[in-house]
């Protein structure tokens, strides 16, 4: 599933009369280049939630021809934020016995990374996690807490730091997480949560009652938010000098 249905609003003025999902780097979408990694990682069915200016991104993918895959549309006409988008999203994921079984990516459309997508996939499925998290050394302003099992064990965020811990940890990394997940269905009979709701709130509340939500390491590869438009502007020039291709 592609995360695209934000306003997009730290992106502005680019996203005044587009989604965030159809603004370019260096000639081609977000949404194209989110694809094209999907695809080249071997997934070949995807879900886009849409919100904001959301037939824009149906004329985009129909023009396209939903580049060699199949691509479903989660239309949102009230934003339900990470976790409530993807409980929207469930019967796209549980459509068939074959389908329940099978780990899922979860990917914001607005961020441009090398990260290994197969290999996350390989350590959630050898691991047996309910989800697993890309996530970096870097700063940020919101942390996620994992213990010395990789294991999520709280938050911190803010100029103050304020922690959450939701489970004891003697010794914890704060780690900034990438927008990029590996999730097992089963989390879909988990989510107690109506509404819009963020999906970190979900697994800090599934970590603290014993759910196995992991921490995969990406300090070595390549990873840039899009949500600014001088990020984009950064993004382009590394694509320029390559950086990253």
């Amino acid at each position: 599933m592609i995360l695209a249905a934000g306003l997009g609003t730290r992106l502005r003025p680019l996203t005044d009369n587009r989604p965030k999902a159809l603004v370019e780097i260096a000639g081609r979408t977000l949404l194209e280049i989110t694809l094209s990694r999907l695809r080249a990682s071997g997934v070949s069915e995807v879900i886009v939630n849409v919100h904001h200016f959301p037939d824009m991104i149906l004329e985009y993918l129909a023009k396209n021809k939903n580049f060699g895959m199949r691509i479903e549309i989660s239309r949102e006409d009230v934003l339900l934020d990470t976790g409530g988008g993807l409980k929207k999203a469930a019967p796209f994921f549980l459509e068939n016995s074959n389908s329940r079984e099978k780990a899922f990516i979860l990917h914001n459309v607005d961020v441009l990374t090398t990260i290994d997508l197969r290999r996350l996939v390989d350590f959630h499925t050898k691991n047996e996690a309910l989800a697993t998290l890309a996530v970096q050394v870097r700063k940020t302003s919101r942390y996620l807490l994992f213990d010395q099992q990789f294991q999520l064990c709280g938050r911190r965020s803010g100029r103050d730091h304020n922690t959450e811990m939701i489970r004891p940890s003697k010794q914890s990394d704060a780690l900034a997480f990438s927008g990029i997940h590996v999730i097992s269905p089963r989390i879909f009979l988990m989510m107690t949560e109506e509404g819009a709701f963020s999906i970190i709130d979900c697994y800090l509340r599934l970590a603290a009652q014993g759910g196995k939500i992991l921490a995969f390491r990406s300090d070595e590869y390549y990873w840039r938010d899009l949500g600014r438009p001088e990020n984009v502007g950064r993004a382009e020039e590394d694509l320029r000098q390559g950086i990253v291709h």
